[in-house]
């Protein structure tokens, strides 16, 4: 009984709302993780070419990162309502907006992991014979994984959170609920919603955290020096 009266009393915390709109629940989180993943992904595919051309030189990194900076920049409202005329009140709309966000994450971080590659690494490569795409897809890229990595895991991120903006236009995931919660005072139906947002960006960095682990186990093997040198220093600290 007084599970149910608390959709009645308006509780934050209500077992009743779970139960009762658990599939609005699910369909809501699964758009969230779908418009994310989609979001990301492009994302990804433009600012690899565009990293490339950017470590070319000055001429074409200021241009590139400070299109990209700018970009992030313009508040959400305002990009979506000048993306409204080309895609309308649509998931494209949404989506075209949150992959303009991460392009100044993606391309910095793949830029700054293929501008850390040791050049010995890549000199010794060239003198195996290894050609400028051979080189960037065997050695560089490679190498570069855990910076690129962790710029998509940032991006990831940052993107869960700005898909929840996506509900002025009513494809938002969960942000649709919490932007109904808000204009009814449906405070379970806020908290709920704002929980899994938060539990969204937690698992997807963890999941991304495993898979950057796992394509690069060469960064968990410590050397003895390494572990002297960090041995050392602990007992200085001390």
């Amino acid at each position: 009984m007084s599970s149910a009266n608390c959709l009645v009393t308006n509780d934050w915390i209500c077992g009743e709302y779970l139960r009762s709109r658990q599939q609005e629940l699910i369909d809501a989180t699964v758009q969230h993780v779908w418009i994310t993943t989609i979001s990301v992904a492009i994302g990804l595919v433009i600012a690899f070419p565009l990293a490339l051309l950017a470590r070319r030189g000055r001429g074409f990194a200021g241009p590139v990162l400070g299109l990209t900076t700018t970009l992030y920049t313009v508040p959400s409202l305002a990009m979506f309502s000048l993306l409204l005329p080309l895609f309308g009140l649509s998931a494209g709309l949404v989506i075209t907006g949150l992959v303009l966000y991460s392009l100044t994450i993606l391309v910095r971080n793949i830029l700054a992991g293929l501008e850390a590659v040791p050049e010995d690494a890549k000199e010794a490569a060239r003198g195996m014979g290894y050609g400028p795409v051979r080189l960037l897809w065997e050695v560089e890229l490679p190498l570069a994984l855990p910076v690129l990595l962790a710029g998509v895991r940032i991006a990831t991120v940052s993107t869960v959170a700005l898909t929840t903006v996506g509900s002025i236009v009513g494809k938002g995931g969960l942000g649709n609920l919490i932007g109904d919660g808000v204009d009814t005072l449906f405070k379970a139906q806020v908290l709920t919603a704002s929980v899994l947002c938060v539990l969204l960006a937690v698992v997807a960095d963890l999941l991304l955290l495993g898979v950057q682990r796992l394509l690069t186990p060469w960064t968990r093997i410590r050397t003895p020096r390494a572990a002297s040198a960090e041995a050392a220093t602990a007992v200085k600290a001390g």
